[in-house]
């Protein structure tokens, strides 16, 4: 029988707002525990909500780039369950009015476009979280992340692969960096899936599905998808049932594990929120917020081969990450040379932060210093090695160009009596391989000339070292001759 794989993704990103959703508490990552917490967000009772509002309008943002419908009148309801990381007992969310509806993502899976449908985006508060010892046994509470502002983008079940899923998942954050409104470090938890998947007999009835939550990077992501849908097949071929339940992914033993039997919407006894008025968007709101949404990545990468010239490759890869798009057009903004800056960013800037294990979240590479350096070596004032060495102090130590320049020793030399006299010393050092080279060897040439280079310190005009050689090699042959 073949067996087909449905699967819905629930995202969860968080916002990136300086003070979270209902109360004026940093929405900050890495604090001490416990310290950005007050009566609103640690649930004390008599304590009242105020929305904040650039959590709406990062919504809208989020809705709008993804193609979605934006609910003009919309409201918060109550989510009830009890967990320890939840010190209210109630989640702040939206079931019946949410803010986005009926949007969509296009991805690419082996040159095979797809659009993946989204079924809503709704905003809610984030939970704690819990930190467990594995020394003590014991578990402790931090309420830092309690409030801080989510929106959770649910797809329709349209997905069919572990590789459309992080296609999609792919998509869905580089928009969302973009856009501005999420950093999407999936190590610090800003971005998570709950993965919501079934089997069938292929275009038959959907199955029995399960959940597998809050998982935090991409490559697990796609083991759990293809672990679970494995196990499903397994369990239906032997003749058992899937019981609908949300599963725990292990990484390191690269499997799910039954948690709890799954919730139904009616377990959560949601009612509207009393605490907080409904919401209202009017078209000046709208108006604005649409105006003011950035280029998206997949329009750059086409501006980029269009007004550029820069090859698919390299566009993609300019393209890839926000922080990698803002220093190639701040670079070539401020050189005008937008192939070099591509070549420079795609090949020495990527080779350093990859030898470095600096991930495009943390580049922080002045664009000021790489166009100064861009034009000294267009400009013929230091040749391409001195210009690597130079790339490399910047991105390491924030050198300051001219200086480190001057200080090293790398100003390139042209005069051309300098390379003269040391291609002759090169050559009555070297009278095997001039030798050689009139005998017919070509490539003794480069060796000839690789000397030449490190007599001058590396620092000499790689075509008048050339021209000298040359020339030497023709009067000594002439003279030979």
């Amino acid at each position: 029988m073949e067996w087909e794989t449905v699967i819905g993704l629930e995202v969860h990103a968080e916002l990136s707002t300086k003070t979270k959703i209902f109360c004026g508490c940093r929405a900050s990552f890495g604090g001490e525990p416990n310290t950005y917490v007050c009566p609103v967000c640690s649930g004390m009772p008599g304590s009242l909500p105020m929305l904040n509002r650039a959590v709406v309008e990062y919504a809208i943002r989020a809705g709008l780039a993804l193609g979605c419908t934006i609910t003009r009148s919309c409201k918060f309801d109550r989510k009830n369950y009890f967990y320890p990381d939840l010190p209210k007992s109630y989640q702040v969310s939206q079931l019946y009015s949410p803010i986005c509806r009926d949007g969509n993502v296009e991805i690419d899976v082996d040159s095979d476009k797809k659009m993946i449908g989204i079924r809503e985006i709704h905003m809610e508060e984030d939970a704690g979280k819990l930190i467990h010892d594995p020394q003590s046994g014991n578990s402790h509470m931090d309420f830092n992340r309690c409030g801080i502002p989510l929106l959770e983008i649910v797809s329709h079940p349209d997905i069919r692969s572990s590789g459309e899923a992080l296609a999609y998942l792919h998509k869905l954050r580089e928009t969302l960096m973009y856009l501005g409104i999420c950093d999407c470090k999936m190590q610090e938890g800003s971005l998570r899936a709950d993965v919501n998947l079934s089997v069938r007999p292929a275009g038959g009835r959907m199955g029995v599905r399960t959940e597998m939550k809050n998982l935090n990077s991409f490559k697990a992501i796609g083991r759990a998808i293809e672990f679970e849908a494995g196990r499903q097949i397994k369990v239906l071929m032997g003749g058992g049932q899937i019981e609908q339940e949300t599963r725990r992914w292990d990484d390191d033993a690269c499997a799910s594990y039954s948690m709890r039997s799954k919730e139904n919407t009616q377990d959560y006894r949601y009612f509207p929120e009393p605490d907080l008025l409904p919401i209202d968007i009017d078209e000046n709101l709208l108006a604005r917020i649409e105006e003011s949404l950035p280029e998206p990545a997949d329009q750059k990468r086409l501006r980029y081969k269009r007004d550029y010239s820069i090859s698919e490759r390299e566009a993609a890869v300019l393209t890839e990450h926000k922080n990698i798009s803002d220093l190639f057009e701040s670079v070539t903004k401020l050189s005008g040379e937008p192939l070099e800056s591509a070549h420079l960013i795609t090949g020495e800037i990527l080779r350093l932060m990859n030898q470095t294990n600096t991930l495009p979240d943390d580049l922080s590479v002045d664009g000021r210093k790489l166009a100064l350096l861009i034009g000294f070596v267009l400009g013929g004032k230091i040749n391409r090695n001195a210009y690597k060495e130079a790339i490399e102090a910047v991105f390491t130590l924030d050198a300051q160009p001219e200086s480190y320049i001057m200080e090293k020793g790398l100003i390139m030399l042209t005069d051309n009596s300098i390379f003269v006299e040391a291609a002759k010393a090169v050559l009555d050092e070297n009278p095997t391989a001039v030798e050689d080279y009139h005998s017919g060897k070509d490539k003794v040439f480069g060796f000839l000339l690789g000397q030449i280079m490190r007599k001058l310190g590396g620092a000499g005009n790689p075509e008048m070292a050339r021209k000298a050689l040359q020339e030497l090699l023709m009067d000594r042959y002439c003279l030979k001759g």
